[in-house]
């Protein structure tokens, strides 16, 4: 069974769009997402620095953007067939709706640009950041982080645990560390999948009122807690809430090895996730889509899978 696997914010390069962008077929596509989001994805894809595309704003639509483009290339030809399942990990659970037809594209680049534009919004209102704990032990850091008001954001499996919160607490948490452990401080604008992101969950619930979703023709696991959702209704309510929640890709993960992975390829911009898979899923092919140069590998192994 191959799951594909859609990545979150952090992803994105200066110029990971070029070599999509060479081929008029993604070029053309890409002008028809970049108008639903109302972003130039062209051009921040190609030629905006780092710290444009760090904004959440442009991010957000930005990732997602490429998610589609690599995962129509890799379904094409009846290729979908061949695909066990699909899960993304934060923003990327917006790509895995409209690969697994939950949302059109259009009403996923509408829903992205919006979340992106209100997490930003939100993440504005209080000083707040996120640093990744890594070694820790889980039953040793949840009561340190409530002690300090922090929250646990990102399960990503491997040891490795994203924490949220105000900065005075993320520094005294990195003066600190529990035993063992390290704490990277990251280059976000916000306390993301926590409380501080309400006022977005609220905006969302309205943007996401308007939709029609269709039930998955995938099977489609969710960050909430690992598990499969059969009804569209139910997984685009899990987009909404999903922005104050914690991700729990570890979850994920258990939850595709349950299922019998037998492969998992990662959409653009790939890297992180199957990081991850190689720590926690150790002996299950991997492939990362970074450019159109990466699809032969991906389609490799999907045949292998109908040989």
């Amino acid at each position: 069974m191959i799951v594909v696997v859609c990545p979150g914010q952090g992803s994105q390069t200066p110029g990971f769009l070029a070599p999509w962008l060479a081929e008029p077929a993604f070029a053309e596509r890409l002008s028809a997402l970049s108008e639903a989001a109302g972003v130039d994805l062209a051009l921040h894809g190609t030629e905006s620095d780092a710290d444009t595309i760090r904004d959440t704003a442009i991010a957000q639509p930005l990732i997602v953007a490429a998610g589609i483009l690599a995962f129509d290339a890799l379904a094409a030809d009846g290729r979908a067939a061949r695909i066990g399942g699909v899960a993304g990990h934060s923003v990327g659970e917006i790509t895995a709706a409209a690969a697994t037809g939950v949302l059109d594209e259009t009403d996923a680049m509408r829903f992205v640009a919006e979340r992106g534009r209100a997490m930003a919004d939100a993440a504005a209102i209080v000083a707040t950041g996120m640093s990744a704990v890594i070694g820790a032990d889980e039953a040793e850091l949840l009561p340190r982080l409530e002690a300090l008001g922090l929250e646990p954001a990102n399960f990503n499996g491997g040891g490795q645990i994203v924490v949220a919160g105000a900065l005075d607490a993320l520094e005294q948490l990195k003066a600190e560390p529990p035993a063992g452990a390290r704490v990277i401080p990251l280059q976000v604008a916000g306390a993301f999948h926590t409380r501080y992101m309400q006022p977005a969950r609220e905006r969302l619930a309205a943007v996401a009122s308007a939709f029609s979703p269709a039930d998955p023709a995938l099977t489609l696991w969710t960050n909430r807690d690992g598990s499969t959702v059969a009804s569209g209704a139910a997984f685009v309510d899990l987009l909404v809430g999903q922005v104050a929640s914690p991700v729990r890709w570890d979850r994920c993960m258990s939850s595709f090895a349950d299922a019998g992975v037998t492969g998992i390829i990662e959409l653009a911009p790939a890297g992180a996730l199957v990081g991850l898979a190689k720590r926690a899923l150790k002996g299950v092919p991997t492939v990362a889509v970074k450019t159109p140069d990466d699809l032969p590998a991906a389609i490799e192994l999907l045949d292998q899978q109908a040989a």
